[in-house]
Formats: C-alpha cells, structure tokens, sequence
C-alpha cells in the first residue's frame, strides 16, 4: 500500500516495526526473530512473530500477518493514513503539514487550535479555583464526600466554576476577541436585554458547579461537563456544541482508557461522569462513558476502534433502561458482543462501588450475562398470564433478535426464548420461530389462537391441591403427597404460578377455601386460579398426580441443562469446562429417564 518515494514507504522504511508492535505486544528475543502472545486470539503458548530485518509479523496460531501498517490498522481499527500518522509518531519522523487549500481552511483551522488553546487555559482556571480559591471549598468538600481525595480531583482535571458571572471571561477576554468567546461555548451572550438580540453583554456560561473536563480521543480538552452545587437547575450542563465538539463524537475517558481497551479487549460502558471516575479509580481503566445518553453511531464507530466487546452498565433507573436498551440496537447492528450489568438493590457504580467495593464489582462484571439475558429478564417482569401478555413480551424481544446478522444465532435465541418465558403454545412457538427466520421485528400471532398461558400439567396439579379428597395406600392424604413433593423438589419455582402453589401448600392440612385463597392473591394470579378452577377436572389420582409432576422435574432439567451450555458458550478454563461437560451427561441421563416414564 505504501507507493514508491511516498512520505509512507519512508516510514516504513525508517520504523522499527519490533519498537512499534512492542508497545502493544510483549515480546521476547528468540533466534533472529521476536515472538509474543498474539493480540489477535487467545492463546497461552506464544506463536506471533515478528521479523525485525523483514519488517514483517506473523501468527501460527490464527495466521494473520502483514507489515507494520496493517498491524496498527488491524490493532487499532484505523485508516491506512491514520495508521502512517500512528507509526511516525511512535517512531518520531516528522510529518509533513498538509496543505492548506484555501484562506478559508486557513481560518478554520486557526479558530480551532485557538479554541483548545482557550479550554486548556479554562481548565486551568476551574482546577485553580476548585485547590486554590474559597468559594472552592464548598465543592471541595462535597467532592470529598463522595469519596474523592486531591489526587483524584488532580488525576481527572476536576475544577469549579465561582458563582460570579465573569471569572473566566476576566481571564480570556484579554487574549481572545468576542466572537471567539462566543463560539467556545465556555461564555453566553446575554438576549434577554436587548430586543434584536444584538450586542447583549458576554457572562460566564457555567457559574457555581463543579467542573468535568471532556478531552478527545488525542487528550486536548475540548468542553466541559458542569453540576450544581445546591438546587440549581439542570443540575448537568454540558458545553453547547463548537467547532472543536460534537458530543456524539466524544467518549468521556477514552483518551485515558485507550491502552487498557486494547490490553482487555473489552469496555465498560457507564452512563455519567463520576460512574467512570469510580470505576477506573477501582483500577479498572477500561472504562468509558457516554456522558449522560445513550450511544450514537459515531460513538460505537469511535468505540470499534479499539474493541468490539462491551458491557453495558448503565443506571438502573427507567432512564437508565431505557437508555441500555437504545444503546443495545446501535451495538447490535454493529455485530458488538455486547453483555449488560444491572447492579443489585438498584445502585449505580458509583454507589455501589462505595458501599460494596472493587472487589464485588469486579466479580459482578465477569458475571455480567449477554445482552439477551438482561433483555429476557425484563421481559419476564411483564405480565404473562394472558396470551396477548405473551405475545406482547415477545414483541419486546423481537427487535433484538432481529439485529443479529446470523441466522443460525438467531434462531438459537429464538429457541432460548421460548424456553426461558415457557412459550409452550404451538402456534405462538410456530410465530416465534418464523419471525426470528425471516428476519421480522414482531410475532404475528393473534392471541385468541394461542391458548391458555399456563401449562396443563400446572392446571391439574392446582386442580388437585384445591379439590383432591383420596388417600394414598400408606395413608397419607394425596394432596398432602403432591405438596411434599412440589416444596421437596422446589418444583413450582419459577412457574407463572409459583405464587399460586405457594398458597396452597400453606392450606395443605385443611380443605382450601377458593375464595379465601383468591382474596390473598395479587389480582392477576387471582384471575389465573379461578379460570383453572371453572376449568373442567381431570381425574384425581397419584397416577396422573405423578406424570404432572415429571414434567414439572423435566422443565428444571432442561433450564439447568440450557444454563449450562451458555456457561460453555462463554469459555471457561479446561478444568471447569470437564466439571460442566459430567454434569451435562448427568443431566441428559435424567432428562432420558424422565421422557421414558
């Protein structure tokens, strides 16, 4: 790719390809070579290589190789051009000034080296009055509250802007003309006193709030994040967009956060500013966050670069939801491997880190499941007694499972759908399948078609709990027998009925009153008992007690069965894998041994 005579086969020729692959990879001198763990799959034993003379790089485990521009562009997810500049910098060889070509680009580029120029002298500023000035001491105290130290405020550039209205504009108003002032967003001009809008005096834009430098990806500040201190409203501001800031193109941390992205090849993704600051103060640097809003594509672009691997940790608020689920379309379009973390008891990582540790968190985001599973779990927080309740929570799902590019995947989430929210109607399992296939956003079912949302051996057991009267040969009561064997097994756990079952075993010594046992219910498991009770009875016998009572154990076979293979699926070491794979065989014996009776 690098033309003849070209200002890129003069990098190439000048680089030390080992210096520059040295500072992701470590390597090790062996014969005329280096050699290394490669950074493009996993392995234990080393087989990258790089050819210092050649100037080349090579894997036997995966077989990627090429020369050191296709390392970074490969490493890096960068352009050829972004990738020359990379390896000029690393090696220091001048780069030449593109020219300019026109008075016009000219001026533009003028404007925007003196507006990083302006932002760095303001964090400065804010940083000063924060350490240095009383007003400061308010925001450094509250600061200090929640658990931040000097160095940390030092470490994340933190500052605070005096509630006066000219203190910054006193320090750049000397050096930078009006109209400058006015495009950095750092300052507001004043409309509200002069009626054509015109020649309204400047003020301070951000005014008693404590400071959050936004840097680019290349480490120059750029805006500004502002909170208030005390009831002053909203209580984030951020700077306007300028010619220098385009907040969809902007990762809060990523400047600090890159080479840990790289080294763990995944990212943390939280919601605000002091959630990325708990967080890669908990030592984990692979953080980033996208400053109060859900993703947009040129921040996953951005993203991309550097890993293809997320965990979502937003708030858990419904704004926080409903941004982790916004987000999750642009990731999924994308094709990230995206898993979410939902914090318990409702905390944001900031809180949580507070209160539980790094240790507890760290644990928690190895545990973190795929982004279906957090889907499922809010799906299954929906109401589905009803078959329109079931088709609506599949629909939730659809759009999700409609974004993945495989086919094959998305029927297996198809499949793991169904089995997870106990979709066991034909015709809406026949939907289910069909839309995942064909690629659709939505189940077309009509509900009426579907069928009753609960299973029949559910119906028949409850039907016997309530109304069962005989006695087994060894005397003991049959619905006392059915109960042992429900609470014995934990076999109601998890059912659309478990609250249902819970009632009645209460009741198992005496003879159950409906409608006392409808009044202590929740409304929609009320309605469910009585539909199952107007319901015709079949036959009360231990007999038929008993084959109600297998495919309940089934159902617990096949979940346990299902868990494990996505803990497979996710890669385990060897050991835990053998201890998975007994267990597998184990239950498959038991799954057989059930489907036989």
């Amino acid at each position: 790719m690098a033309e003849a005579g070209s200002f890129a086969e003069r990098v190439k020729q000048q680089a030390d390809i080992v210096r520059v692959i040295g500072e992701y990879v470590r390597l090790k001198k062996s014969g005329q070579s280096f050699t290394g763990l490669c950074p493009f799959h996993q392995e234990k034993t080393p087989s990258f290589n790089v050819h210092p003379v050649r100037q080349i790089y090579h894997c036997f485990g995966c077989g990627v190789g090429g020369d050191v521009f296709k390392f970074v562009m490969e490493l890096d997810k960068c352009t050829f051009p972004e990738a020359i500049r990379t390896v000029a910098e690393k090696c220091g060889i001048a780069i030449p000034k593109p020219r300019e070509h026109s008075p016009e680009e000219r001026r533009e580029n003028q404007q925007r080296s003196a507006l990083v120029e302006m932002h760095r002298e303001a964090a400065t500023f804010f940083a000063r009055q924060l350490h240095e000035a009383p007003e400061g001491k308010v925001a450094f105290a509250y600061l200090e509250d929640r658990g931040l130290d000097r160095e940390a405020m030092k470490r994340f550039g933190l500052g605070f802007a005096p509630s006066a209205g000219d203190a910054l504009l006193r320090q750049l108003k000397s050096k930078y003309p009006e109209k400058l002032l006015e495009a950095s967003g750092l300052v507001s001009r004043d409309q509200a006193r002069v009626p054509d809008g015109q020649g309204g005096h400047l003020y301070d834009r951000f005014r008693r709030r404590i400071m959050f430098p936004i840097a680019n990806e290349s480490g120059k500040v750029i805006a500004f994040g502002g909170r208030a201190m005390g009831d002053d409203m909203p209580k984030y501001m951020n700077s306007p967009e300028t010619p220098i800031y385009l907040k969809s193109n902007v990762l809060y941390h990523l400047d600090r956060a890159k080479e840990a992205l790289r080294q763990n090849d995944f990212a943390v993704l939280v919601e605000g500013y002091m959630d990325a600051i708990a967080v890669a103060r908990a030592g984990i640097a692979n953080v980033v966050a996208s400053c109060g809003t859900s993703l947009a594509e040129p921040q996953i672009k951005l993203l991309g670069r550097f890993t293809r691997r997320v965990i979502v940790n937003y708030d858990p608020d419904t704004a926080g939801q409903a941004a982790t689920e916004r987000s999750l379309t642009l990731l999924l379009e994308k094709e990230f491997d995206v898993r979410v973390l939902a914090l318990p008891g409702r905390a944001d990582p900031d809180k949580f880190l507070k209160e539980q540790g790094a240790e507890a968190y760290r644990k928690l985001l190895a545990q973190a499941p795929p982004y279906l599973d957090y889907l499922i779990g809010r799906a299954r927080q929906m109401d589905r007694t009803t078959a329109t309740g079931k088709v609506a929570a599949l629909n939730f799902l659809m759009p999700y499972v409609q974004r993945l590019p495989d086919r094959l995947l998305r029927s297996e989430w198809a499949t793991r759908i169904a089995s997870e929210l106990r979709v066991d109607e034909p015709v809406l399992r026949e939907s289910l399948r069909r839309a995942a296939n064909e690629r659709r956003g939505e189940v077309k079912a009509k509900p009426e078609l579907v069928g009753p949302a609960v299973k029949p051996a559910e119906r028949q057991l409850i039907q016997m709990l309530v109304e069962a009267e005989g006695r087994l040969p060894d005397g003991q009561g049959l619905r006392e027998r059915i109960a042992s064997e429900i609470v014995a097994h934990s076999l109601h756990r998890g059912l659309e009925t478990e609250k249902i079952f819970e009632a009645l075993i209460t009741k198992v010594g005496e003879r159950p009153d409906a409608a006392a046992l409808g009044a202590a219910l929740e409304e929609r498991d009320r309605r469910t008992l009585f539909e199952i009770l107007f319901d015709s009875s079949a036959d009360a016998t231990w007999e038929s007690a008993e084959s109600c009572l297998g495919v309940l154990r089934k159902r617990l076979v096949d979940q346990e069965l299902a868990e494990i293979q996505r803990q497979i699926s996710v890669g385990p070491s060897m050991g835990e894998i053998l201890r998975l794979q007994r267990r597998k065989q184990e239950l498959l014996q038991a799954q057989k041994s059930l489907e036989d009776l």
